[in-house]
């Protein structure tokens, strides 16, 4: 069955030497040994746990004695502490770095951030320049060991793979390549607040997952599957605190940590400062205010799934655009945040078969080891195209060739010809939702095993235009953009897009979707730190005007990314509405706006799909 899944994703189709070859051919000398944990302190005295796993030969003989080091940085707990005689996995956030690489002749440092596990400190926000900087002084402390042969890579998933673009823009000179995987470039765009509309559950779910960690409340962590194993009794503590009274004092310090819920609140604008510090805004938190710092010979692998939120995606794009002189490989693959799932409506595993880490193994075996693994002869862009089932390479991003126009025309109909001049009317309904087999519960740590199975006929309380059959099989592949001429009878609105492939036995399948805030509609060059192939908004407050009540004014909006192959005698679907209940909160608050979108050559309204030939 693995190799009919393996054929069935085409790798080597895509790859001089897929992930999975590579892995197997890899010589594998080393095992693990047990951990040792020690405090490491910091510039300012605060004192962060650490766990150092070192790899062990397997055979007895002489190896070498230093190795180089692969950091990661987190707020989830660097290791449990279990019940004596448990079997449960103490590591469930890094288990999966440390069984890689290790056993390949890597040292992992494993780090509790400030203010979380046994990590002394307060977190005075999320992801904290603090914690930019103690990266760094992990690193100071990692060279000078004496198993360390001072060449340091980073990496990991989400929050922990910002860490390691937070560690490469100080610029520490032993740090030779990042593998930032499923993580934000812009918090605020990429992640809590899409088109400048709040998450309105996200904020919530993440506040108690950390009250849970950092306070120690396990009736509170029982809500999140992956922190919910009874052997868990708290966080461990270092080796030379076996009775926990240094891991006491920590979580004291814990209790003044910040609130995520009011916290993010405070962010109605990007880049806006603080009332209390003009120097602190949702840039102070965001990689890509500090990418000037990453050195040009920094190697980088960005990671991403097309149901990974709304926009990480974006995130791992505008890295690969933003760093482009650096040695650089963008991966995005059939997968929810953190590819826990495959999200393929066509897929014959809930787990993904592809081996990620084998090929963050071979990016670092290149940057970190010196091995002519041939991942410099490979196509820097690999991307899965659903529905075609396939994997495929390219050179640059976007990999489309040529931009294919739909009109919205009479009779709700999506056409390739200029439409008769008119307008269709949308009475926004709050009421309307997308459910909960959504590309956001994942980022909120739901354990969501489905996605979209329940979406036919979600699009008939919404506003739909409808192409005519294909003739033939067409592939998109990059940023579907949505060009709409829009009257409203509110001074905002909020704007929901949905994308469906409708088959030609009536079979409705999402596929991506788009969102925007109607006051951040100023469409502007995108700064140097935040590189981007689709429409850019700042979401800045100076940027943002409401809308002239009873006049049209042309909205750009930015579908999620995606790759996705449409099958003959498939018809197209662009729904619109003002709400999604599930996830947003109103736009504007008890006034659902009357939509009009006009349509004709003065004003045409349409969608332009980036056309893969």
């Amino acid at each position: 069955m693995l190799d009919k899944l393996k054929d069935r994703k085409n790798l080597d189709g895509a790859w001089q030497i897929s992930p999975d070859r590579y892995i197997a051919q890899r010589s594998c000398d080393f095992q693990l040994g047990a951990p040792v944990s020690q405090y490491v302190e910091m510039r300012d005295g605060c004192r962060l746990a650490v766990d150092i796993f070192l790899p062990e030969r397997k055979d007895g003989m002489p190896g070498p004695e230093r190795f180089p080091t692969i950091t990661v940085f987190t707020p989830y707990r660097r290791r449990f502490k279990t019940k004596e005689g448990s079997t449960a996995e103490p590591s469930p956030n890094t288990a999966a770095y440390r069984d890689c690489f290790v056993k390949f002749g890597y040292a992992v440092v494993v780090i509790d951030c400030r203010g979380t596990g046994a990590s002394f400190g307060t977190r005075s926000s999320f992801r904290s320049p603090e914690e930019r900087l103690d990266t760094a002084d992990v690193c100071d402390w990692i060279v000078a060991q004496e198993w360390s042969n001072g060449v340091i890579g980073s990496g990991g998933v989400s929050y922990l793979g910002a860490q390691a673009d937070f560690l490469a823009s100080t610029g520490h000179p032993a740090v030779k390549a990042i593998a930032p995987l499923f993580s934000v470039w812009d918090t605020y765009a990429d992640n809590y607040f899409p088109g400048g509309i709040q998450l309105k559950a996200l904020t919530k779910l993440y506040d108690d997952l950390m009250i849970g960690l950092d306070q120690d409340d396990r009736e509170v962590l029982k809500a999140f599957k992956y922190w919910s194993d009874p052997d868990y009794i708290g966080a461990q503590p270092v080796d030379a605190d076996p009775d926990g009274v240094l891991l006491a004092e920590a979580l004291a310090e814990h209790r003044n940590n910040y609130r995520h819920t009011d916290f993010m609140s405070e962010f109605r604008f990007r880049e806006e400062p603080l009332p209390y510090d003009a120097d602190y805004s949702s840039a102070s938190f965001s990689p890509y205010s500090y990418s000037g710092g990453t050195r040009s010979d920094v190697a980088i692998m960005s990671v991403s799934g097309w149901y990974d939120g709304f926009g990480y995606m974006n995130g791992a794009i505008s890295r690969f655009l933003t760093l482009s002189d650096n040695p650089h490989h963008l991966l995005i693959g059939p997968w929810d945040h953190g590819a826990r799932v495959d999200v393929s409506p066509w897929r014959q595993a809930v787990e993904p078969d592809f081996d990620i880490l084998a090929e963050v193994l071979r990016f670092f075996d290149t940057y970190l080891l010196g091995m002519d693994t041939g991942l410099r002869d490979e196509a820097p862009v690999h991307y899965y195209a659903m529905h075609a089932e396939e994997w495929r390479s390219a050179a640059v991003w976007p990999p489309a060739d040529t931009d294919h126009v739909l009109n919205l025309s009479v009779d709700n109909a999506l056409s390739e010809t200029a439409a008769v001049a008119g307008d269709d009317m949308y009475q926004v309904d709050f009421n309307i939702g997308t459910g909960n087999e959504t590309r956001y519960e994942r980022i909120a740590a739901v354990d969501s095993r489905d996605y979209y199975c329940d979406w036919q006929g979600r699009g008939d309380r919404m506003l739909s235009f409808t192409s005519a059959p294909l003739a033939a099989p067409s592939e998109i592949a990059g940023h579907v953009i949505a060009e709409l001429w829009m009257q409203s009878s509110q001074p905002d609105a909020a704007l929901f897009l949905y994308l469906t492939e409708v088959e030609a036995d009536g079979t409705e399948r999402y596929v991506t979707e788009a969102l925007l805030r109607a006051i951040h509609r100023k469409v502007q060059e995108a700064p140097a730190s935040y590189r981007t192939s689709w429409p850019f908004q700042s979401f800045r407050r100076e940027d943002a005007a409401p809308l002239p009540v009873g006049e049209f004014e042309k909205l750009q909006l930015a579908f999620s990314p995606t790759a996705w192959r449409f099958s003959e005698g498939s018809r197209i679907r662009l729904s619109i509405a003002g709400a999604d209940d599930d996830h947003c909160a109103q736009v504007p608050h008890g006034r659902p706006p009357l939509l009009t979108f006009a349509r004709g050559e003065a004003m045409p309204s349409r969608i332009i799909l980036p056309v893969k030939q």
